[in-house]
């Protein structure tokens, strides 16, 4: 069952993503992003990058990226 666009554009607005990602990540700020170790694989370099400007995350490593939704989705 999809939820409507509007909810989760306004779920989105509400949620610090970079908030509900350090409850599962730890994060060192890195100019104006954030990197950590990627939650999504094993890896001992952190290639897992937060932009909180955009509200968005990406890993180098693994491919994974996308919103708040996402990740909360796959974690």
């Amino acid at each position: 069952m999809a939820l409507p666009e509007g909810f989760m554009q306004e779920l989105k607005s509400r949620s610090d993503i970079a908030d509900i990602v350090s409850s599962y990540v730890s994060l060192r700020r890195r100019g104006r992003n954030l990197v950590g170790l990627c939650p999504f694989h094993s890896e001992k370099t952190p290639s897992f990058n937060l932009y909180p400007e955009t509200g968005s995350f990406y890993c180098f490593g693994c491919g994974a990226g996308g919103d708040v939704i996402t990740f909360v989705r796959r974690i």
